[in-house]
């Protein structure tokens, strides 16, 4: 089918963020006693707006402990998020990404589950915000963030897309389930430093109707996509 835009998610996608964040907040929760696999982590918590994901973490504390989480539970994993910053980059090729979509395709965006500063910072900090704007959106604009369909279906009113003529890369099970519930069509991205094996068989089962391995896989895809049908 032809596409009208393409919705890029930031972390994971174009910034290689959530190999950072997976270290730096299993780090600062094991000495809370919680424990988790990176699978299990990615599975459980990737994709998730900063609310939803420390609601989770609350309630897995209160079943591991019969207890609430202390006083500055949640300063402590951000701490931990924040000691692996400095080594933030761009995914590899995700310049490339977003340039190829937007001469193949012609309107391009980002929706994120990132707080709103945060997401702009990161963008800026690996030389992507200027090739994403200016359509650049935070879950902090929406009622609900991934996997509800919120952010994904903001982004498409304000680029001025039909949902159903929208193509999105997510590398996340959270963000392919949003993304499939505003009724868009998903890719896969497996090019982020945390994608395990199996990662890509479970963003199919979430729905995700193609896997691009990194942004070259990406690029030939959006090549098939517009080339020209034999006679």
């Amino acid at each position: 089918m032809g596409f009208d835009a393409v919705i890029f998610d930031c972390d994971g996608v174009l910034v290689d963020s959530e190999v950072l964040a997976i270290r730096g907040e299993r780090a600062a929760l094991e000495p809370l006693g919680l424990a988790y696999s990176p699978e299990d982590y990615v599975r459980k918590f990737v994709g998730l707006h900063d609310g939803a994901f420390f609601a989770a973490l609350r309630e897995d504390y209160r079943r591991a402990h019969g207890r609430d989480a202390p006083d500055g539970f949640e300063e402590e994993v951000l701490e931990g998020r924040r000691r692996e910053r400095h080594l933030l980059t761009a995914v590899k090729g995700a310049a490339m990404g977003l340039a190829a979509a937007r001469e193949r395709i012609g309107r391009i965006g980002v929706a994120s589950s990132s707080r709103a500063y945060f997401l702009q910072s990161k963008l800026e900090r690996t030389g992507l915000y200027d090739l994403a704007a200016p359509h650049v959106y935070s879950a902090d604009l929406v009622a609900h963030g991934k996997p509800a369909p919120d952010i994904f279906l903001y982004a498409a009113e304000k680029i001025g897309a039909d949902p159903a003529r929208c193509l999105v890369l997510e590398d996340s099970e959270n963000g392919v389930k949003g993304a499939r519930a505003a009724g868009m069509t998903v890719w896969g991205f497996l090019g982020g430093g945390h994608c395990f094996d199996g990662h890509g068989e479970r963003l199919r089962a979430a729905g995700a109707a193609s896997l691009a391995r990194d942004f070259m896989s990406f690029v030939d895809l959006l090549d098939a996509l517009v080339a020209p049908a034999e006679e």
